[in-house]
């Protein structure tokens, strides 16, 4: 398909070149530019492990393996072909592979992968999981999901495999994509344009809400915690859901924007969960280092520190680990505050 622009009154055509041709390669190439900058396949995804083969084979290795908001593992194959070869059976055989995977195991694969692409960051694997997944309302290691999700990237995809996918999508718990990579050649410089073809981005989004859905209700039923969502309520007017600890930062939020002082809040708070800072401090690394200076031996990672509130000299920050408490304390603060309006309700109730 070729690309058209606009030249001075007349249309310039560029067909679309091959990735061989301008000397393009699938592992030191393509693969590398997107294991750099995965959000251009889905904003959703964490790059885990490059080249991930913890099997007996070692010459069968995922080029990549992510993990998504919801807790899903992603396997990523990369082809630069324009039919895509047979990377979809590949991937299901990947996919296999790794859908028993625990969220330890998964904090190792990540691990290494840190020290390879990042060796001189003191990033923690596990806490950048933790924040990732947005699933710290406990300490309890959190469920990686047993659906592994597959995305098949390549120039073009042939007939046999576009059917086979359309076919695998049809069954519950199955989730494939195909994203087309097509090359420009422009006056030297190469140009990608990226397009998700199979499902249609209309038809992902929605797949996207069920599964979420579904993953919640897996969750409740495997595990026994409480992973319920809140809407946050302002003069009647119902927020978007949110998990339990965001629940309980936005709520603290919303009443301080309508008059209500955090020295008025700590109050009401369990001692511990929402702390004052001495001095007014902005950005996130003067909110974390003030919180480590003053408070030796907390866990920084475990309070909301980009979103510190400055008032009369102090900066507040809320804890992100509520857990049961955060039902108690969104009541306690309703009703400590009547006239700020400010409420919330169960998502789904």
């Amino acid at each position: 398909m070729p690309l058209y622009e606009i030249h001075g009154d007349r249309l310039r055509r560029h067909d679309v070149a091959r990735f061989a041709a301008l000397g393009i390669y699938e592992r030191n190439d393509l693969q590398r530019l997107l294991r750099d900058d995965i959000a251009v396949l889905s904003p959703d995804l964490l790059v885990i492990a490059e080249e991930f083969g913890n099997w007996e084979d070692s010459r069968r290795r995922i080029d990549l393996l992510a993990v998504d908001k919801s807790g899903h593992l992603v396997v990523i194959e990369l082809k630069r072909t324009d039919d895509g070869g047979h990377m979809e059976l590949q991937a299901l055989r990947y996919a296999a592979m790794v859908s028993a995977m625990s969220f330890d195991e998964v904090v190792a694969a990540f691990e290494v992968h840190l020290s390879k692409v990042r060796p001189d960051s003191d990033l923690d694997a596990r806490t950048e999981l933790i924040s990732w997944l947005d699933l710290s309302d406990s300490d309890d290691a959190p469920i990686i999901s047993s659906d592994v999700r597959i995305l098949l990237v390549s120039a073009d995809f042939g007939r046999e495999l576009t059917t086979a996918v359309l076919w695998l999508n049809r069954f519950e718990g199955m989730d494939v994509r195909c994203v087309r990579l097509i090359p420009y050649e422009i006056d030297g410089r190469v140009l990608l344009d990226i397009q998700q073809v199979i499902p249609l981005p209309e038809a992902a989004d929605y797949q996207i809400r069920v599964g979420r859905k579904v993953t919640e209700q897996e969750r409740r039923s495997t595990d026994g915690r409480d992973w319920t969502r809140y809407h946050i309520i302002i003069d009647g007017q119902v927020l978007p859901d949110e998990n339990k600890r965001r629940t309980v930062r936005l709520m603290i939020e919303k009443l301080v924007e309508r008059g209500v002082t955090a020295a008025a809040i700590g109050k009401v708070l369990t001692p511990g969960r929402f702390r004052p800072l001495e001095g007014e401090h902005h950005s996130d690394e003067e909110v974390q280092a003030a919180l480590a200076e003053q408070y030796p031996g907390v866990e920084v990672s475990r309070w909301f520190t980009g979103q510190a509130m400055v008032e009369d000299g102090m900066t507040w920050v809320v804890r992100k680990m509520w857990g049961r408490n955060t039902e108690p304390t969104l009541s306690a603060l309703r009703d400590a505050f009547p006239t700020a309006g400010v409420s919330f309700q169960r998502a789904n109730a």
